[in-house]
């Protein structure tokens, strides 16, 4: 049998954790993989599965948790950070609605990403089942974006250090 500690030690559970988390999500999950010599085709699909996992049931799950964690002082104010933070990013999806939510999550940047994408869908009570198709479809992006971006930066540092 496995023990708990093990499963955590192998690159693939670590790949998909930290591609899950809203800090690194894909942005840190994909190069992570890379670095631990995976293909980029299994990089990117560990990782892309790993940053779409939570979007579905927060989606679900989002209301009861603001107002669950919104009766407690010491998670209030982690709320509200959390909701003015997303609130920024609201315009783009106001705008452009179902191509704004998916730009939104698309742009590997700090603050935007399938956990900010999920807040703002929340925050502008957008249809679910819309909500998740465009992120899942932001972050297939997001992910080919970041990929590049990644084997782009391994090539050029090959180059430097020959």
């Amino acid at each position: 049998m496995l023990e708990p500690s093990s499963l955590l030690a192998r690159p693939e559970i670590l790949t998909f954790f930290l591609s899950m988390l809203p800090i690194s999500e894909l942005r840190g999950g994909l190069p992570f993989a890379l670095s631990q010599g995976f293909s980029p085709l299994k990089a990117y699909l560990i990782s892309v599965a790993g940053n779409i996992l939570p979007v579905f049931p927060l989606l679900l799950l989002l209301r009861r948790l603001f107002i669950f964690f919104g009766r407690y002082k010491i998670t209030e104010k982690t709320l509200n950070w959390t909701l003015a933070r997303a609130r920024k990013r609201e315009d783009l999806v106001k705008r452009y609605g179902f191509g704004g939510l998916i730009l939104l999550v698309a742009i590997p940047l700090p603050v935007t990403g399938a956990w900010t994408g999920t807040l703002v869908s929340f925050l502008l009570s957008m249809k679910i089942r819309h909500s998740f198709l465009a992120i899942c479809i932001g972050v297939g992006i997001a992910g080919i974006i970041v990929l590049g971006l990644s084997l782009g930066g391994i090539g050029l540092w090959g180059l430097i250090r020959s």
